[in-house]
């Protein structure tokens, strides 16, 4: 019988402090700051959405402490898959990974509806050849092909090894943050504070509501930083500093969208934003008085497209990779290319799935959005509950990166991720839609099926011997 130790050779270490920043930074800045800028501005108000991301932002800032921490202790491939197995054991720590593994294809998914349609705003009309349509949404056959070749490109990438995945996101980052200081430098000289207005959004049920439906984008938006312990086998830092990397990407990424927010409300006035697709290029273009300067932004955001991309391929494939190897998805998934190291079948999943997500248009975006989003903060949560077993079971581990106050950080985490979780639930101003929760029961009884079938064929002795290894 096929094993997952059938792999002799594991992954290689390889990845400096300059690539796990990119590598993070750039996940979470990815293409939702040019898509959703403009409708955070219209739901809560240009100070109403920039405190929510504030918000948003500190409570992933909390929980990222809780990451870092577990990261330096544990620095194993899967992340989440073995924090959560060591503190709650084995089933909780399939349903975790398999949360977060949602939450990662959600992005790569995204992606592949994205890339298409920024194409639009550089080349108008190029969709055509009707395919179907989908709530409302007709689906072109360019359209599609441009969004499954992006994938295919993407994968290609990854399969040819981490080194070349790294080299990209640095260079792609870079350009990003060179045209974001452009774009925040000149709405300071030429924006306008009384394009604010309205600083706060007042709907039927109150300028909570619309913080409230920005809070719910947070978690797709910062997804990111959690690459990191994912990739953690194949990071060639002292273990104290994947930590720090982690907390400085989400610092990085907290203040990013914060001053991109604040740009594009300088920039735009309220009846400008809302008649924008892409208000975060028209923004820029208004600044600058130039349609090059608009087509540079749609740069920037097809870059943040490379770099979120490129990052979920490598954080979804090593956790698929792990839980494989643990024995707790079918064997082949653990299987690593014998010259590149990479987790091959993996990465083939990974791509297949984002190939898919074409085929069911635009509206597809928002539903694998949101049904990713509740799978990340689901996965939070049980990091966030297993660093504090692990503080209160384990006091003596050692941690090179400890958090301190350690106890009170992991309490409001668990509290921040449970608030968060509970967004999405019926009753709640964000709640998900029917299409959205089909999607996540679907991926909920995928992952119930590949589950039973991986407990049946290797026992659950094999996963609990391998991890024990390990840890």
């Amino acid at each position: 019988m096929t094993t997952p130790s059938s792999e002799q050779a594991g992954l290689v270490r390889v990845l400096a402090r300059g690539d796990v920043l990119a590598l993070a930074f750039g996940a979470m800045i990815g293409w939702g700051w040019i898509v959703l800028t403009g409708t955070a501005i219209q739901s809560a108000g240009s100070l109403g959405a920039i405190i929510a991301f504030i918000i948003g932002g500190l409570a992933i800032v909390l929980v990222g402490l809780t990451y870092a921490e577990l990261a330096a202790a544990m620095p194993k491939v899967g992340g989440e898959h073995v924090y959560s197995y060591r503190a709650l054991g084995h089933l909780p720590s399939f349903i975790c990974t398999w949360a977060i593994i949602l939450g990662y294809l959600s992005v790569v998914a995204f992606e592949a509806v994205a890339l298409p349609t920024v194409i639009e705003h550089l080349v108008p009309n190029y969709a055509v050849g009707h395919l179907w349509t989908i709530a409302g949404w007709e689906v072109k056959a360019t359209w599609v092909a441009v969004g499954v070749g992006g994938s295919l490109v993407m994968m290609a990438i990854n399969y040819f090894g981490v080194t070349t995945a790294a080299l990209l996101q640095k260079v792609v980052t870079g350009l990003i943050l060179l045209v974001g200081v452009m774009f925040v430098t000149g709405s300071l000289f030429e924006g306008e504070t009384i394009n604010m207005l309205p600083l706060f959004t007042q709907a039927d049920t109150g300028v909570f509501a619309g913080v409230v439906a920005v809070l719910v984008m947070v978690p797709f938006l910062f997804v990111g930083f959690d690459v990191i312990p994912q990739a953690a086998e194949e990071i060639n830092l002292p273990y104290n500093a994947i930590g720090k990397v982690l907390m400085m990407s989400v610092v990085l990424a907290v203040v990013w969208y914060a001053l991109i927010i604040l740009a594009t409300s300088l920039a735009l006035n309220s009846s400008e934003i809302a008649a924008s697709s892409l208000s975060v290029p028209d923004a820029m273009g208004s600044l600058f008085n130039a349609a090059w300067a608009s087509n540079l932004m749609v740069m920037a955001g097809i870059a943040g497209i490379i770099t979120s991309w490129n990052a979920f391929y490598i954080g979804g494939s090593r956790a698929i990779y792990a839980l494989a190897k643990a024995g707790m998805l079918p064997a082949p998934f653990a299987k690593l290319h014998p010259r590149y190291r990479t987790p091959t079948n993996a990465i083939f999943m990974m791509g297949f799935l984002s190939c898919l997500a074409p085929l069911f248009g635009r509206p597809a975006l928002v539903w694998i959005v949101n049904a990713g989003g509740l799978g990340i903060v689901l996965a939070y949560l049980f990091v966030a509950i297993s660093f504090m077993v692990l503080r209160v079971r384990e006091p003596d581990m050692p941690r090179p990166f400890k958090v301190s106050n350690g106890k009170l950080c992991g309490t409001l985490a668990i509290i921040l991720s449970f608030g968060m979780a509970c967004l999405y639930l019926p009753g709640s101003p964000a709640a998900l839609s029917g299409a959205e929760w089909t999607i996540f029961a679907g991926w909920a009884v995928l992952g119930l099926a590949l589950y039973v079938h991986a407990l049946r064929t290797y026992g659950r002795d094999y996963s609990d011997r391998h991890m024990q290894a390990d840890l």
